[in-house]
Order: C-alpha cells, then structure tokens, then sequence
C-alpha cells in the first residue's frame, strides 16, 4: 500500500464508529417518530395539535443546539453522546406514564433538548475527518445509513405493535444502541474545537444556500415522518401500511444516495442541489395526484424519499467546503438548527393545510418550499464559485 493509499482509507476508518451509531440513530427515529402522530390521530386529535405537538421536539433542540459544539469540546463527544442517549431513553419510558396531549408536548420538548446531541456530534465529527474529495460520497454513505435504520424502524413496529407502552419501551432500549459502538473510543474520539469569536448568523450569511438547503429538507422529511402515515389513514389504507409507507420513503434514500453523493462530489455541488429540490416538487405534487391503493404511489414515495434525503448530504458537503476547525463546529450546528427549524414550520403550516383543504395540503405545502429552495440554488449556480 503506498502512503498515499494509507492516508486516504485512513479518514474512511475513523468514521466507522460514528457510521455505526448514525445507523443506530436512524433505527431509533424510524421506530419513534410514527408512535406520537398515529397514537393522537387514535385519540381524535386534530391535524394542527398533532402537528404542534410533534414540533416542540424541535424546540427544544433549537433552545439547546448552540450549546452542543461548547459541551463536545469540554466534555468529549463519546462521554456527551453517551449522557444524552440515556436521557433521551428515559424521557421516551416517560410517555407510556401518560396520555395528555400537554404532557406529550413537554416531554417532546425536552426530548428535543437531549435528541440533537447524538445527531450533531456525529456530522461535526464527519466533517472534521473527511477529506474534501470525498466529502459528498461520505455525506452520502451516511445519509444512507440513517435511511436504512429508518427503513428498519417500521418492521419493528409490525412485531411490537404501533400503540401502547411496547413502542415506547422499544425505542427507549434501540436508542442506547447508538452509544454502543462509540464506547471504545470514549477517549480517542476526534477532538471537536468550539469557535467563541461570531456568532450562527454570520455562518447563515456565509453559506446561505446550504442553509436554504437545511431549512427545506427539514421541512420536507419532518412533514413526511409526522404525516405520511396520517395521510395514508385519510386516503383509506390502515396505520400499519401507512408506517410501511415510510420504509418505502427511506428505502429510496438507501438506493440513491451513493450516486448523489458521487455526483456531488464530480459536479457543482449546486447544481446537484437544484436538480434534488426541482424533482423533488414534482413527486410530492405527483404524490396527489395517484391513487393511495396502486402501486404507483409506493414508487413515488421511494423517488421522492431518495431525491428529497439527498438535499441534506448535499448541503453538508456544501457548508463542509465553506468550513474550517472551530469554525466546522459552529456550522454545522447551524446547519442542524436550520433544518430543525424547517420541521418546526412545516409540520403545523401542513397541519393547518391538510385541517383547511384535505389531504393535497401535504403535497402543496411541500411544494412551495421544495421549489423556492430549486429557484435558490440555480439563481447561485449562475454566479461564479
């Protein structure tokens, strides 16, 4: 093996770890995110209060988010991972204990609080170790894994069942499987710098179309994971092929995400994100249009879940670019709060839409912000770097 060989699989192995965790994290979210939506579409709760409900998960990262990169750089990412998972294990036993739609909102958002730090410790530690000609195709394999572990979710809520306490325990036990393959490296863990010297915003102006990229991809995957399966309710398929639904959306992203990356990493990345946000307003505007009973609508689903996953690997290989040491930190970051913010908007706005028009309120609310995201990456695929 020459040193240059070495050098290069060398960034490929010290991600290993973290791959397995990210794969754990999407596990752990493919089994959790469909509970609190279909257990309040069973209680008769209406599309708006499920929508607020699932967004305080949002909140609450968004309240803690800036924090993170000061604790990892204190406190170690492994040690700080570990701390939050089992937090975040006994806040989900927490809801088997009631069924107030309040109470659900307040253990949804301390949830949030304790969620984000797996999720944005692992993409600062990804970003600090790729190399920058690999970066797209390292995005890409990690948004392949959280799909896979999403994929894998709704399977496990068909031998657990999808009410009752069972779901909830479930959950609670796979999300401390994402510290699992951290532990040996509890003390040799990439270091992650902490930047005191400007804030987030002016990482939002530095790199706005990766924010843009963040915003509607949030948005997008955090309606689809909160509706989806309501919608599939509302067009007369049962809680259970609705959740299947889900696994058809993520095992898209499993499919395609290696040659988006590898196209993000051959081309302007920019335009790649154009041609992700463009195709994917067509599918959700097709996804109206067919019926929910073909098979047609499976295949939607899967491209839409494909073309749409991609925009957040592209936007990280995008803000990666931009991004160096402390600074990575506070970008990606920024990053992850942006996206958070996009399902914080998008699920009660959907909501709302779907109270308003029926169920074309998700493929039309989806739309609009698919495509001013589409608009925005070409208008910046025009000027010059």
């Amino acid at each position: 093996m020459s040193p240059n060989s070495a050098v290069a699989t060398g960034p490929w192995r010290s991600l290993l770890p973290v791959f397995a965790a990210c794969a754990a994290i999407g596990l752990q979210a493919g089994v959790a995110m469909p509970l609190v939506p279909l257990a309040l579409e069973r209680q008769g709760a209406d599309k708006l209060t499920i929508g607020v409900i699932a967004a305080a998960w949002g909140i609450g990262m968004l309240a803690t988010a800036g924090h993170i990169p000061r604790f990892a750089a204190r406190f170690g990412a492994v040690p700080f991972i570990f701390a939050a998972v089992v937090a975040g294990s006994a806040i989900t036993l927490a809801y088997t204990l009631t069924d107030s739609p309040a109470a659900w909102f307040v253990l949804s958002l301390l949830h949030g609080a304790t969620g984000g730090v797996p999720w944005i410790v692992s993409e600062i530690w990804m970003n600090v170790v790729v190399e920058e000609s690999r970066r797209g195709r390292v995005m890409g394999v990690y948004s392949t894994l959280v799909a896979l572990g999403i994929a894998l979710g709704p399977f496990v809520l068909q031998i657990v069942g999808i009410y009752g306490p069972v779901p909830f325990i479930t959950t609670a036990v796979v999300a401390l499987l994402v510290a699992v393959p951290l532990l040996p490296y509890w003390k040799t863990a990439p270091a992650i710098e902490h930047a005191d010297d400007s804030g987030y915003m002016k990482v939002v102006v530095t790199a706005p179309l990766a924010m843009l990229a963040a915003f509607a991809c949030g948005l997008g995957e955090n309606v689809a994971f909160s509706f989806l399966p309501v919608y599939a309710v509302g067009a007369g398929v049962s809680a259970e092929t609705g959740a299947l639904w889900l696994s058809a959306f993520v095992l898209g992203n499993v499919i395609l995400q290696w040659p988006i990356g590898w196209m993000a990493d051959q081309v302007d990345r920019r335009l790649v994100l154009a041609g992700c946000t463009l195709v994917s307003t067509l599918l959700v505007v097709l996804l109206t249009m067919v019926s929910a009973q073909s098979l047609t609508v499976v295949a939607v689903i899967m491209l839409w879940g494909g073309v749409s996953f991609a925009i957040y690997p592209v936007g990280l290989a995008l803000l990666g670019q931009r991004f160096v040491g402390g600074d990575i930190a506070r970008a990606n970051t920024a990053f992850s709060m942006l996206y958070i913010l996009g399902g914080l908007v998008g699920r009660p706005l959907t909501g709302a839409a779907m109270d308003a028009v029926g169920d074309p309120g998700l493929g039309a609310t989806l739309a609009v912000f698919y495509a001013i995201a589409a608009i925005a990456a070409l208008l910046a695929f025009r000027r010059p770097g």
